[in-house]
């Protein structure tokens, strides 16, 4: 540690109330200095750059190391007014009095509302929510599925922003708030804290078809048919959305919308023989209602004619009438089927949840029911999905998910193989479905054949959630969810301990480790406390997930029981992102460069997987390691990061830090490598994970090659993989898709492309 080093490490910051002190951090001035020059734009354009904002930031550092050498405590005032020295002497003078109003303005806010429990900071908050646009405000912009312009956006928005900073001041220690605010963590939906909900939940359609449900406005009774079911599903994602403030995810589609074709059937059979003997004037050679019993017990749309036998025996004519009955049905099943899966396609994009401001996020998983009601409900969603919405715009929800296993749908001689390369036809044109992999080993341990629950299920976002240390036999994908998340600032810490500032030769590893630990301790109990706030609820403030049985045993608890005994099912779980830059700074090169830094992040991770499992031992909750989604994020982190230290080439250059454990997308490195490196860190990442792969071209023209590419994943161990490509939207019309010498649309000969590789990557809350 060098002299100033030391003086400034010894240095206590006086706060207003005059009676505690605080350790001095230079995060918070960088910080401070940032948000001064971020409040100048010309034309919607920052005006200054990060040498502009590091000019001023060493400014101040000097004169603060010049008082502390004679003073052990100094004022926020005094530092305040050191920063706004500093603005005026580099010249910055409207930076200087932007900084100045703002501080003028929170003086006075201050004295009106101020308590020592910061009552004051929610007009401070809400302040750009009525006054600025969703493309000024980052608190607009947080959750992708909300339009912060709207009125109910806005109105929602408001209700975010006052919820968040009461958690802060009122539910959460300090400590974890202030690292939030200092971009060392990042506490997910945080404005839903207070209410206590749970991210996000893997809904059985079946324990909820069995015998009808509520959604508080009346009662909706068991389905009868494939439409039916395709409609409840959309309101139970819709009505569960209520409840949490993550995604929706349905683990086996197929499976539970198998049994809404055979009611289906069974009527449509029945409706066709009477058809056609009242046609052919049979109707008193048979008795229809023995027929419709005869039907009512059929378990499969795949029928043995001979079965009626007795009824055609005598008869070639009435044997032709079962015939064709059989084959009118089948045709008009199928028919009906995808209509149902078009019309559930159509309801998730556009009903609305959240006060009518948010479409659910959702996702569902499907592709391994062999049966033939099964194999009709995949291959007609995979159509719809295909065949895009009104104008031929791609589906964003639901997230479809296509869950690949050998031995059903894998091989070319597996049942469901038809149904596998479909869904590579219909993902090369519409970037859906993505692709989850039983067979990867640390899936298939959960796997038992045959029963579906075993199969893990994917958040189209990425979460996952499986084992459970509290019930070894409640490891099954329905009925849990993801209770609460919260990331770590990776590249933070390896540039302190890095050798990317030039202050050393050889990255401080213990160092780098030592403070990686105390981060996740730290946001360990951060979880912990939010996992009391939410055992604290009360089943009746959850009317849907809990009391309609959503969340396993959830209608076994009385109205006003506390909900411990069935949340600890749920996962906490700590995630990271920027591992890329994290090496970089560390040793000089990402994992994609170098194999000796491929090595360092599996070491790194292994180290946090190693972590949340002995927390999981230790407290008997089901503690799991995610590689975030970064979204927003990223860039949150790396502005501040940038403020701190200025531009690092290679990690803080860019307006965001990389998705999880991914190689650089900038990064030039072929298909097989990229796979190859990524996919160890899936078996360390237990609460989610995903590799993206960018093909260029119009990969429709060559389904071969990106089936190539799922294979590849699937070979490598691969958890969940998806493919993004170009895709082309006419600026018209709206048509997104594949276009080619004329919009499928509306028939323009021009039209603009446009790159949609960040679809996969839009915010789930979850």
């Amino acid at each position: 540690m060098t002299n100033t080093e030391e003086v400034l490490s010894n240095l206590k910051v006086l706060k207003r109330n005059g009676r505690k002190l605080v350790d001095f951090d230079k995060t918070k001035i960088a910080i401070a200095i940032k948000k001064g020059f971020d409040s100048i734009s010309i034309d919607d354009e920052i005006k200054y750059t990060d040498k502009d904002i590091q000019k001023v930031y060493k400014g101040v550092i000097k004169k603060i190391e010049k008082i502390a050498q004679d003073n052990e405590k100094i004022k926020i005032e005094e530092i305040q007014d050191l920063i706004e020295e500093e603005l005026k002497k580099d010249g910055y003078e409207d930076v200087y009095e932007s900084f100045s109003d703002y501080r003028e303005r929170r003086n006075n806010s201050r004295k009106l509302f101020f308590d020592e429990k910061k009552t004051h900071k929610f007009l401070k908050s809400i302040e750009g929510l009525g006054l600025k646009s969703a493309n000024d405000e980052d608190a607009k912009r947080e959750n992708a599925n909300v339009d912060g312009d709207t009125a109910m956006g806005t109105m929602l928005q408001y209700g975010s922003t006052i919820s968040k900073e009461f958690a802060k001041s009122y539910l959460m220690k300090s400590k974890f708030s202030e690292a939030h605010d200092d971009g060392d963590i990042h506490i997910h939906d945080m404005d839903f804290l207070a209410m206590g909900t749970t991210t996000c939940m893997q809904i059985e359609l079946d324990r909820l078809f069995k015998n009808g449900f509520s959604t508080g406005h009346g009662f909706l009774r068991c389905p009868n048919d494939i439409m039916s079911y395709s409609a409840l599903a959309a309101i139970a994602i819709q009505a569960n959305q209520n409840d949490q403030h993550g995604g929706q995810s349905i683990p086996a589609f197929d499976f539970y919308m198998a049994p809404g074709v055979l009611k289906t059937f069974r009527k449509q059979f029945k409706q066709q023989i009477y058809d056609l003997l009242d046609y052919m004037d049979l109707t008193s050679f048979i008795n229809i209602d023995k027929v419709a019993n005869v039907i009512d017990k059929l378990n499969s749309i795949d029928v043995d004619i001979t079965i009626f036998e007795n009824f055609y025996k005598d008869s070639d004519t009435i044997l032709k009438v079962f015939t064709k009955s059989y084959d009118k049905a089948l045709e008009k099943t199928n028919r009906i089927t995808y209509q149902a899966m078009e019309a559930f396609v159509h309801n998730l994009n556009t009903m609305h949840s959240r006060a009518g401001a948010q479409v659910p996020f959702s996702s569902i998983n499907f592709g391994t029911d062999t049966s033939s009601e099964g194999r009709m409900v995949s291959s007609n969603l995979l159509l719809a999905i295909d065949s895009g919405l009104g104008h031929g715009e791609t589906p964003i929800f639901p997230v479809s998910i296509f869950k690949v296993k050998e031995g059903i749908n894998y091989n070319k001689t597996d049942k469901n193989y038809d149904l596998f390369r479909l869904a590579c036809k219909v993902s090369a044109k519409r970037l859906f479905p993505n692709f989850s992999f039983i067979d990867a080993p640390f899936n298939l341990s959960f796997y038992k054949e045959g029963d579906y629950r075993t199969e893990v299920g994917y958040m189209g976002c990425r979460t996952r959630v499986m084992s459970d240390i509290t019930d070894k036999n409640n490891e099954t994908t329905g009925g849990r969810g993801n209770l609460s998340f919260t990331s770590i600032n990776l590249p933070r810490i390896a540039i302190k301990h890095g050798i990317c500032l030039g202050e050393r030769d050889k990255a401080d590893m213990d160092g780098f480790y030592k403070e990686l630990e105390e981060k996740m301790e730290l946001v360990r109990d951060q979880l912990l406390e939010r996992f009391e706030i939410q055992c604290s609820k009360r089943c009746y403030n959850f009317p849907f997930l809990l009391q309609q049985g959503v969340w396993t045993d959830g209608d076994k608890l009385k109205p006003t029981d506390r909900l411990r005994k069935i949340l600890k099912h749920g996962s906490l779980t700590i995630g990271f992102i920027g591992l890329a830059e994290t090496l970089k700074a560390l040793i000089g090169k990402h994992h994609g460069e170098d194999k000796k830094a491929q090595k360092l992040g599996l070491e790194i991770i292994g180290f946090m997987r190693n972590k949340v499992d002995e927390y999981s031992k230790e407290y008997n909750l089901n503690f799991a390691l995610i590689a975030t989604p970064a979204e927003g994020l990223s860039g949150r982190f790396v502005n501040i990061d940038r403020a701190i230290y200025g531009k690092i080439k290679g990690i803080t250059d860019r307006a965001y830090y990389t998705n999880s454990f991914h190689i650089p997308v900038y990064y030039n490195i072929s298909i097989a490598d990229k796979i190859k490196l990524e996919a160890p860190y899936h078996a360390l990442t237990n609460g989610g994970h995903i590799t993206y792969i960018e093909l260029d071209g119009n990969t429709v023209m060559n389904v071969d090659a990106f089936e190539s590419v799922i294979r590849l994943m699937k070979e490598s161990g691969i958890g969940y993989g998806a493919i993004n490509h170009p895709v082309d939207r006419d600026p018209v019309c709206g048509y997104v898709g594949v276009i080619g010498d004329v919009c499928p649309g509306c028939g323009r000969k021009e039209f603009d492309s446009i790159p949609l590789e960040t679809i996969n990557n839009l915010n789930c809350d979850c």
